[in-house]
């Protein structure tokens, strides 16, 4: 039987790497509605603050199906008692699978770890996927928490 496996993993390894450009690809062609150039990737993934994803300010996790790379996402510490959702993504072929709810609790745990007792999150109202998951999930829309040129809805969950 395959199974999911998920742990904390530098932000910079090759899989991490890999997913996170792929996340950016998707999220990116989705909103300018055609495919990102890879010049395009490369400049939204620089300086994009990715760096704060590792303790003790916050953590990265890539999630494996069968020994093979699949899914990633971050948490990032707000303040003593809110961590922020971010970079949330599975790779098309293993969406299905049950790994987006295993990767939102596992998350839901690293923040616990590092003391939030609130999770939250913002995204755009076109990916509705993530909407979807997030609401099935237990979280809630709120008021907006930041402000953005990508942030169209916020939701938070107590942890």
């Amino acid at each position: 039987m395959t199974t999911w496996t998920l742990a904390p993993e530098a932000f910079d390894s090759p899989d991490a790497s890999a997913l996170r450009r792929e996340y950016y690809d998707e999220v990116a062609s989705r909103y300018w509605k055609r495919p990102a150039t890879p010049q395009e990737i490369a400049e939204g993934l620089a300086g994009d603050g990715v760096e704060q994803l590792t303790p003790p300010t916050g953590q990265f996790v890539v999630g494996r199906y069968g020994g093979k790379a699949a899914a990633c996402g971050g948490i990032l510490l707000l303040d003593a008692g809110r961590a922020e959702l971010t970079r949330v993504y599975l790779r098309p072929a293993f969406r299905g699978r049950k790994g987006a709810g295993l990767l939102l609790r596992t998350l839901e745990d690293e923040a616990r770890g590092l003391g939030a007792r609130r999770m939250v999150l913002n995204t755009r109202l076109d990916l509705i996927e993530a909407r979807t998951l997030y609401v099935r999930n237990g979280y809630a829309e709120i008021p907006a928490y930041c402000s953005g040129p990508y942030m169209e809805i916020w939701y938070g969950k107590e942890l």
